[in-house]
């Protein structure tokens, strides 16, 4: 209920009309006391007084004449009223209306009776009642201060000039008073609870019934549901009507109510209840589908936000509810894999550690590779015991996985993991010395161990690494065949590797062994040799055959070892878009390969610099406010991911050249050992795809370096067509036109091949790409007929060179690459010869490759539609409409969410308009299946960055991007993920939230106990937040979990209470002190 306004109330008093008195109320004037006068003024009061009685007679029979008229419209409005309103309380008011609407006529009547005119008094009424209610008083929950208006208060403040009698203040609120009826208790108000849920929106969803004919007429009648008893008398109905009609009619009228009753309990669901409801019926009649168990459980789970406080139990509780249905559902649902691991997922956080062990242990008996990478990435997590227990069982997962060769591969991918937490935990010489002596198994076995026992060339390897001779990756590695086929000599002395102090200057213990031991970690990751003098100093830095002895494969398949030299690509930091994908889909092996995204160099290029501030949005200039130009970054950032062979090495987008790889990419690499790693594990001048990786590495810091490469790939394989065409792309990339033109005209032209022939369509669209961007596209046009095999122009030779084309897009192809370069010369023409939605019209009506590449062929696709569509409009700056290009591009967004070269077209077309909400709406929380979408490690980080893509907006983001990361840190997709933990720690920090980085480093080391990295952030960016105890518990810690520390603490001086004042005691034999505590602590566990 509104608050009464005054607004109808007179200013002040000087307002009010002055009334003559009444003729109740007139005195007499004083006149003489004179006794003639008395008696004739008493005579003539007399025959006043006879007539006023004859004429107050009469007025008093008009009178009840006319109320006998009138009460019956009266009383027939109002009697059903004043019913209602005493029953709710409301008579008061009601009768107050009533009252004045009397009073009213009254004083009419009045008036016209004495010969008065009461148009006079009709503009000059005493008071106006304005019952009509504010809007915004429910807008805003109360009055105005502004729109009280002027009052005056009397008998003591009690009630208001003006009102009826009925109305008394309250009580007195600032410069107003509340006033209610009678003095009795205070009506609710608009900010109180009660009225609230009375102006709330109702809660019913109300559905219309789907019965037209739900109330038949009958008799001119309609038969209405009711909850009532049946009368026991008949009607007058009953008796003519038989009684099959009766029965009819009773039976109708039941179906009304149960149609009735439905309807109200269908009226009263959400939309989210209906959800569940409408998965629940179809799971009533197909309990085996996995998908809709796993939809019911997304749907469940998006009531429960990630980011309310106990989110975690809370949300692990739900699922294993719908979880234990669902695999007691089904006998085939309770060996599905995926309903297993999440279910598994969903009991860490609720169930005790031997429940949880017995229940891991059960589902390692249904095996396959997703149960036991999962296991172990449990195993990582929890263990607590060190390096050598993951070692100990991913020794058991791949005993499991079995000798085939279609099982080398998921091997491949348990060591993978293994190696990342060697390099997790500080272990970087371990890690490279198990791909070193992989490499050595896999392709430098000497010819005289072909086809003997694994055992037998596992012994002659070791005695290879004991001789310590330059090993894979190393200068002057000559490889293990040469060194057995040489007669086996003895290594020669090799230069030693000394550590280096990076901080001389700090006087802060903990900051100094901080730098040094990140730095140390950073470039000294190559093994040492037990005859070099910093073994001694650091045990760790030599590895022993030993120690890797049990993870090394035999690997005989052309896949595996692909897939072999691409993982130690990416263990090197050099990150290969989409190959983790590509060998298992769907796996969330992304929270621990992607560790590229922790470098300082992508940090920095992740995050605006320290120095952005957010800027004005408008200037003045002589009293004139002129908006400013908007401000963007890169539409291209660091962040690239995409499937696998959708955008190759050397492929680029954009006039800044942005690909693969780019020189900030390659900045935390070793490019020596890397560059011998391309070289010796080349496997012949075949090898034409590993030889476009060099190519790409080189280009990376220099493409004249590059281009020296290419000439020795091309001087030894003058006849291969990969090889010619990324050299011509080289001398594109240098700027150098014309030497690709002689590049392209030598290789195709002066010889004809036939159009299916592989990497022949690629060369053609390379030339005509090339050639288009240059601005010529009449020589475009004529070169893609010429592909066509059609020489001339006109209408006829256009359409003949459409036809070929399409015939050549028909023909069976080796590479579905080689069918996409056809695509996109086809679609070319169109967009050159006709209009962009034709060319669109091309790719959108090409059929999808086989089953194995229906996903990144239809993703490759699109890409290169939209690439064309980019480099039409926003490069070539053609005369385009921009819904085109940005209607595709939502389209395309949506459903390739991870990509981000699809990202970075969408952000450029997006800069004209400046509708931050177009972006941030393609960035929100997707949907699918009726639950929210898992976002991955690439798209949660991609959005940290977008938030600092417009300068002077990142102020603005702060706290979306915060919600977005700690969204993050508790989804089950990524909450054990170090990547993102590192990111979200960096955030904070860089915001200048320290204490709030404190919290959340000991969640991190929680989730993630073998993350040094994420350890080491409390001795440098956040030491301001912690105390030398916290620090030295910290150190504790890393020992008692098996963390490797190239230096003890003690070297720089021991740190003792809150001040952080040095101890230069000796702290010989501390280190061994510390391990034998940490040691004798796990042995007393009680668990």
């Amino acid at each position: 209920m509104s608050a009464p306004s005054f607004s109808s109330f007179p200013p002040s008093f000087a307002s009010f009309p002055e009334l003559e008195p009444g003729p109740s109320k007139q005195t007499p004037s004083p006149v003489r006391n004179d006794p003639a006068d008395t008696r004739l003024q008493h005579s003539d009061r007399s025959s006043q007084r006879r007539d006023k009685s004859k004429n107050d007679k009469s007025e008093r029979q008009s009178r009840k004449k006319e109320k006998e008229k009138k009460p019956s419209e009266r009383e027939r409005h109002l009697a059903p009223h004043e019913d209602s309103l005493r029953r709710n309380d409301a008579w008061p008011t009601d009768k107050i209306l009533v009252d004045e609407r009397l009073k009213a006529e009254e004083d009419r009547r009045r008036l016209e009776l004495e010969g008065q005119e009461h148009t006079q008094w009709a503009p000059h009424p005493l008071f106006y009642s304005d019952r009509r209610g504010d809007p915004l008083n429910i807008t805003y929950g109360s009055l105005n201060a502004s729109h009280v208006p002027k009052y005056r208060p009397v008998s003591h403040g009690k009630y208001v000039l003006g009102l009826d009698g009925a109305w008394a203040v309250f009580r007195r609120a600032g410069k107003g008073v509340e006033i209610t009826v009678g003095g009795r208790q205070k009506q609710p108000s608009l900010t109180e609870s009660g009225s609230r849920a009375l102006l709330a929106a109702p809660s019913r969803r109300l559905v219309a019934s789907g019965d037209s004919s739900r109330y038949e007429e009958v008799d001119g009648f309609l038969r209405l549901p009711s909850r009532a008893g049946r009368r026991t008398e008949q009607n007058y109905r009953s008796i003519i009507k038989d009684e099959a009609n009766s029965d009819s009619e009773s039976s109708s009228s039941e179906a009304d109510e149960e149609n009735s009753d439905d309807d109200q309990g269908s009226s009263t669901l959400t939309s989210h209840q209906l959800a569940v409801k409408a998965l629940e019926e179809t799971l009533a009649s197909n309990p085996s589908s996995i998908r809709t168990w796993l939809s019911l459980v997304s749907q469940s789970l998006s009531a429960v936000p990630v980011t309310s406080k106990n989110a975690t139990k809370a949300r692990s509780e739900v699922s294993l509810s719908i979880l234990s249905r669902a695999r007691a559902a089904h006998p085939s649902n309770f060996n599905s894999r995926i309903l297993l691991l999440k279910y598994l997922l969903a009991g860490e956080e609720v169930w005790h550690g031997s429940k949880l062990r017995a229940e891991w242990e059960d589902a390692l008996k249904l095996g396959g590779i997703d149960i036991w990478m999962e296991w172990v990435e449990w195993r990582i997590r929890k263990s607590g015991q060190g390096i050598d227990a993951v070692v100990s069982d991913a020794t058991r997962a791949l005993k499991a996985l079995g000798n085939s060769e279609d099982s080398e591969v998921d091997k491949l991918r348990i060591v993978w993991r293994v190696a990342v937490a060697f390099q997790e935990a500080g272990f970087y010489e371990r890690a490279t010395a198990l791909f070193q002596a992989q490499a050595e198994l896999t392709f430098e076995v000497p010819q005289s161990l072909y086809g003997l026992p694994v055992e037998t060339q596992l012994e002659s390897l070791e005695e290879f690494w004991d001789s310590e001779i330059p090993r894979v990756g190393e200068s002057d590695a000559k490889g293990w065949s040469a060194w057995v086929s040489s007669g086996r000599p003895e290594a020669a002395p090799a230069n030693a590797t000394i550590y280096v102090d990076t901080d001389t200057t700090s006087t802060d213990p903990f900051i100094r062994w901080h730098n040094d031991e990140t730095h140390a970690d950073r470039l000294y990751w190559i093994p040492v040799r037990s005859i070099e003098e910093m073994s001694i100093s650091d045990p760790y830095a030599t590895v022993l055959f030993s120690d890797i002895k049990a993870l090394l494969l035999p690997l005989t398949t052309q896949r595996a070892k692909d897939a072999f030299r691409f993982i130690w690509l990416s263990i090197l930091g050099l990150h290969i878009p989409g190959f983790v994908q590509s060998l298992a889909n769907g796996t969330w092996d992304d929270r621990w390969s992607y560790r590229h995204l922790t470098t300082a160099s992508h940090l920095s290029s992740i995050f605006p610099e320290k120095g952005a501030r957010r800027q004005a949005f408008a200037d003045s200039h002589a009293g004139t406010l002129i908006g400013r130009e908007r401000e963007y970054s890169l539409a291209f950032g660091s962040v690239k991911d995409w499937s696998w062979g959708v955008f190759g090495p050397l492929e680029w987008v954009g006039k800044e050249h942005w690909r693969m790889w780019t020189t900030r990419d390659v900045q935390a690499v070793n490019e020596e050992f890397v560059r011998a790693v391309f070289n010796q594990l080349r496997c012949g001048t075949e090898d034409y795809e590993w030889d476009v990786y060099a190519l790409a590495f080189e280009a990376a810091g220099n493409v004249k370096n590059a281009l020296k490469l290419s000439r020795s790939f091309l001087s030894t394989a003058r006849d291969s067509l990969p090889h010619w065409a990324v050299h011509a792309v080289l001398e594109r990339l240098r700027g150098r036109v014309e030497d690709a033109r002689k590049v392209y005209q030598t290789v195709i032209i002066s010889t004809r091949r036939s159009p299916t022939q592989g990497f022949i369509g690629q060369l053609w669209w390379d030339w005509a790409e090339m050639e288009w961007l240059s601005g010529d596209a009449d020589v475009t046009l004529r070169l893609v007929m010429r592909a066509g095999n059609v020489d001339g122009t006109g209408g006829m030779m256009l359409l003949r060179a459409k036809r070929n084309l399409e015939d050549i897009i028909n023909a069976t192809h080796g590479r579905w690459k080689d069918r996409e370069a056809w695509v996109k010369l086809r679609a070319l023409m169109e967009l050159l010869t006709a209009s962009p939605p034709a060319a669109l019209t091309v790719f959108d009506s090409q059929p999808a490759g086989g089953v194995g590449e229906l996903a990144c062929v239809r993703e490759s696709l699109m890409v290169a539609s939209l690439v064309m569509l980019y480099n039409h409009s926003i490069i070539l700056r053609a005369p385009t409409p921009p819904a085109i290009l940005r209607n595709r591009l939502w389209i395309a967004i949506e459903t390739y969410p991870s990509n981000t070269i699809i990202l970075g077209m969408f952000l450029e077309v997006e800069k004209g308009y400046g509708v931050w909400g177009h972006v941030r709406g393609q960035l929100g929380q997707g949907m699918a299946d009726g639950g929210a979408k898992d976002k991955g490690v690439v798209r949660r980080v991609a959005e940290v960055w977008v938030s600092g893509w417009e300068k002077g907006r990142w102020e603005v983001e702060v706290e979306r991007t915060r919600s977005g990361l700690a969204a993050a840190v508790e989804s089950d997709r990524t909450r054990n993920s170090a990547v993102i933990w590192r990111v979200a720690l960096e955030f904070e920090i860089r915001t200048g939230q320290l204490q709030r980085a404190k919290s959340m480093l000991y969640r991190a080391v929680s989730e993630c106990p073998l993350a040094k990295e994420l350890y080491m952030l409390a001795f440098g960016p956040l030491r301001q937040a912690f105390k030398p105890n916290e620090l030295n518990h910290f150190v504790d810690i890393m020992v008692e979990r098996g963390l490797r520390m190239r230096k003890s603490l003690e070297e720089y001086g021991r740190v003792t209470g809150t001040r952080g004042m040095l101890d230069d005691r000796s702290a010989e034999g501390s280190e061994d002190e510390i391990e034998h505590e940490a040691k004798e602590r796990r042995r007393l566990m009680p668990y």
